[in-house]
Formats: structure tokens, sequence, C-alpha cells
């Protein structure tokens, strides 16, 4: 998925305004100032659209954790300069303190069917040999359950 819809899907899910999700960066320790934030939200075809990095993206994820759950105890984690979906789904799964069947029951609200052994193989290392590299589709099944929840 492309970062910007992500950020833009997730912003809608929690209701953030532009201060609120510029706090968010900021407490991922990523500071974005109103423009660039702006040039997030632009349409891609529009002159003005600035395309997300990872490392961005994934300080947003990391200050939404902050945000959602309080500050961890000890130092803050390396922000990843890579960003895979398995890695995306994991982090808002974090913030919002889903179990299993909490996460299985909002993929089925976006009508996708896994069981709990599937759903584990995409939180797994990468390097063990049960791990499965999450779907764009898994990921905005998820994002889509997450919206319909919250408008509940």
């Amino acid at each position: 998925m492309i970062n910007n819809d992500i950020l833009r899907r997730i912003c809608t899910i929690f209701d953030f305004n532009d201060e609120k999700t510029q706090a968010v960066f900021a407490l991922g320790q990523c500071e974005i100032s109103a423009e660039q934030l702006a040039n997030f939200f632009t349409e891609k075809d529009d002159s003005a659209y600035l395309e997300i990095a990872d490392v961005e993206l994934a300080s947003f994820l990391n200050g939404l954790i902050i945000d959602k759950r309080g500050p961890s105890d000890g130092p803050m984690r390396q922000t990843e300069q890579v960003l895979s979906n398995n890695a995306i789904f994991n982090k808002v799964k974090i913030a919002l303190s889903l179990k299993a069947d909490e996460v299985i029951a909002t993929l089925e609200l976006a009508e996708l069917s896994l069981s709990k052994y599937e759903l584990s193989a995409f939180f797994r290392n990468v390097n063990n040999k049960h791990y499965k590299e999450c779907s764009d589709s898994v990921l905005s099944a998820f994002l889509k359950g997450l919206k319909i929840k919250s408008e509940r």
C-alpha cells in the first residue's frame, strides 16, 4: 500500500486533525511542518504531492503507539528505515492493544476471515519458516475493519 494512503486512513479512523497528526509524528521523534503534512494529504496527481518515506511513517506509527499506550520504560526504539505491511499491521495492533481474537473480529467486519494460525504468521520473525508476508489486501481489510469499528 502507499504510505500516504495508510496515513490518511489512520488519521480518519482516529479522527486526527492536523495538529494532532503533527503531535503524533513528534512523539515518534519526527518533526513534520504544516506544509509537509498538507502535501502528504494532497492527491497523487497534484504538483504539491509529497510521498511519505518509510522512516517517516514508521515514526508516525511509533508515535501512535506512544499516544495510545503511553511511553515505554527504557530507551526509545530505533525507527525502521524500511517498513513492510507486516510491520505496519503489527504497530497498529500494538497501538490499540489488540489480541488475536480482536484482530480477527476486526478483519471479519471487512469481510475477511483468517484463523489464529494464519494471523500469527504475519507477526512472526521474517526468518521463521511459518512467516507469511502481509498482502496489501489484508492490511487494507484491517484498516477498513478499524474504520467500521470506529463508526459504531
